[in-house]
């Protein structure tokens, strides 16, 4: 599927971690349609080491993006219990206790496959058999999806780089401003900066003041 800005996000129903501890077995972004804008990020595995980092960031700002109207999912390929587990584990031992966003279980790889974040590959042999090259795993996408449920930002690091948390809150910022005053944001723009009208004479007037 690729590119997946500006199409409707794949839609998925899922067990999920949510609060930190209560195991849910039909969580869907559908309920937040309409009324949120969603972050819905992938990492690879439960229990490694850059992981943690990203889900402690993620928490860490999460007042801010809740008070923007975001709702902020992780999803991975291991299982509800897995990720349970690991929700019970202190950050000082590498766990990610004190999460309280949820974790989707994509155990089936769906929809890592549906999001296109999926690493390796899988085909059939000669003889039938499945087989598969690389480890099955996402790789760590990052989407940011309107109320209308359509993709208006993704992101995609290869397995060993971290995402900066920031950069999310910053296009959280850039797609609010323009669903607010319907101007467009230039390069490094950030909350507070101007925008610039989708006319040459904007663009003028904007480049001539910057």
């Amino acid at each position: 599927m690729g590119v997946l800005v500006g199409r409707k996000a794949p839609k998925f129903t899922a067990s999920a971690v949510i609060n930190g501890e209560e195991i849910v077995e039909d969580f869907s972004l559908d309920q937040y349609l309409g009324k949120k804008h969603v972050i819905l990020f992938f990492y690879p595995k439960d229990f490694t080491f850059v992981c943690p980092t990203e889900l402690h960031a993620f928490q860490e700002k999460l007042d801010a993006f809740k008070a923007k109207g975001v709702e902020v999912v992780a999803v991975s390929t291991d299982t509800e219990q897995s990720h349970w587990g690991w929700l019970q584990m202190p950050k000082s031992e590498g766990g990610i206790q004190g999460i309280t966003y949820p974790i989707v279980a994509d155990t089936n790889k769906t929809i890592s496959t549906n999001y296109d974040v999926l690493a390796g590959e899988y085909d059939y042999n000669e003889e039938g058999e499945l087989i598969a090259s690389g480890e099955m795993v996402a790789y760590r996408g990052l989407f940011l999806i309107d109320k209308e449920g359509v993709v208006r930002h993704q992101l995609v690091n290869d397995l060993p780089l971290g995402r900066n948390v920031d950069e999310a809150l910053r296009m959280v910022d850039a797609l609010q401003f323009f669903e607010a005053k319907g101007e467009v944001c230039p390069a490094n723009w950030s909350e507070g900066k101007e925008g610039m009208s989708g006319t040459h004479e904007g663009v003028a007037s904007y480049l001539s003041k910057n």
